[in-house]
């Protein structure tokens, strides 16, 4: 009877501890499989943006855990400890020779060699991709909402970069309509991006399209869009969300949508000094900042400021400029030469501008469309755009 006993304990305690040990096998919380290629590096990197900013920023994240690509190609983060609640991470690649585990190459969202991904503890998540093409390739196997809509950004931004960015390479400095003409395609990049952040569900996926957006984090030209998000995301509670908000905290952001213009007091190329206010047309104002330095300001001048104010400023179209010079005999050469013949204003302070600063601008050409009341209607509208808008205002 003892051989027995003995027997069937010996045989519990292998069961027992066996099952033990089968317990405790960490399961990986996130593996698959990658398709090497030629100078990759064989190895996955986990890299965790600390703020609002590091969000698909170069050499910004923390490098948290790695995994080895192993001749099949298959690779398993089994060791690294998720949160338990979700948090964004991006899985990088590397290039052989790249000296850096966080380098984020995202030139074309096509080669790009990260992906965003949303983890967290007890969710599992199989991934394959291709080395040279990571988060063009990238299909996972999770479900959740997170996930689903990062992966729907991605193939929105790769659509919308398609579409809008991949051009014939030519010098822009060579020709400046074509600075203009970059600036409307960013623009038509951009429009999709922000659709989605505003109408997602997922607060992550909103947070990479805003980076998405503007990776610079300069948002002078879209702040009505940084506005609304902050509106979306503020109850959030997130650090995140709170460093978006700032970027958006009152005297940052330039003057918007729906916004009144400052009644300004400006120094008009006559010599008087007159409020912005007493210069608006009785039905439209365009508000023009240029300088004689800028080509495409200029351009824009000659071929479409110069016709506008000749079919309309008897119809109650008013154009207002303001240059952002520093040579008086510069600023009245241009206005001469450009035909530009309605009302010219200048601190003549160079990069130094009151009026500027107030607006909060940076960056020129820019423009804004008033209504009678100086209430901002539409802002930054070149060439067609803009005639198309003042034809259909006036014509209405």
């Amino acid at each position: 009877m003892r051989p027995v006993r003995l027997f069937h304990f010996i045989v519990s305690s292998f069961l027992i501890l066996g099952a033990s040990r089968c317990q405790t096998q960490p399961v990986p919380v996130l593996s698959g499989r990658i398709e090497m290629q030629p100078g990759w590096r064989p190895v996955l990197y986990l890299v965790q943006p600390r703020s609002f900013g590091d969000i698909a920023a170069n050499y910004a994240g923390a490098v948290v855990d790695s995994a080895a690509i192993r001749p099949d190609g298959s690779f398993a983060f089994d060791r690294f400890q998720v949160p338990a609640g979700p948090v964004l991470y991006e899985l990088v690649i590397q290039r052989e020779g790249s000296r850096f585990a966080n380098k984020l190459m995202d030139e074309d969202p096509e080669t790009a060699n990260y992906l965003p991904l949303i983890l967290e503890k007890g969710r599992e998540i199989r991934l394959q991709a291709e080395a040279g093409r990571l988060s063009a390739s990238a299909t996972i196997t999770d479900k959740s909402i997170d996930n689903q809509a990062i992966v729907q950004l991605r193939d929105i931004r790769r659509q919308a970069f398609n579409r809008s960015m991949r051009m014939p390479a030519r010098d822009i400095h060579a020709d400046d309509a074509a600075l203009l003409e970059r600036a409307a395609q960013l623009e038509q990049y951009r429009a999709p991006l922000m659709a989605f952040a505003d109408s997602t569900a997922s607060l992550w996926a909103a947070l990479v399209a805003v980076r998405w957006v503007s990776p610079d984090g300069d948002y002078e030209r879209v702040p009505e869009f940084l506005h609304r998000q902050c509106g979306r995301w503020r109850e959030a509670n997130h650090p995140f969300a709170r460093q978006l908000c700032e970027l958006g905290a009152p005297g940052k952001l330039p003057v918007m949508i729906g916004d009144t213009i400052p009644d300004f007091f400006l120094p008009m190329s006559g010599g008087d000094t007159l409020r912005l206010h007493a210069l608006l047309g009785k039905k439209l104002t365009l508000l023009d900042l240029w300088a004689s330095w800028c080509a495409p300001c200029r351009r824009e001048n000659r071929e479409v400021l110069a016709p506008l104010w000749a079919q309309y400023h008897n119809s109650g179209f008013a154009i207002v400029g303001y240059a952002l010079d520093s040579s008086p005999g510069a600023w009245k050469t241009a206005i001469q030469k450009d035909a530009a013949a309605w009302p010219q204003a200048s601190h003549l302070g160079g990069d130094t501008s009151p009026f500027l600063d107030t607006l909060h601008v940076t960056t020129i050409p820019a423009s804004f469309l008033l209504d009678s009341d100086g209430r901002v209607m539409a802002k930054n509208l070149h060439g067609d755009a803009l005639r198309a808008f003042v034809d259909q205002f006036l014509n209405q």
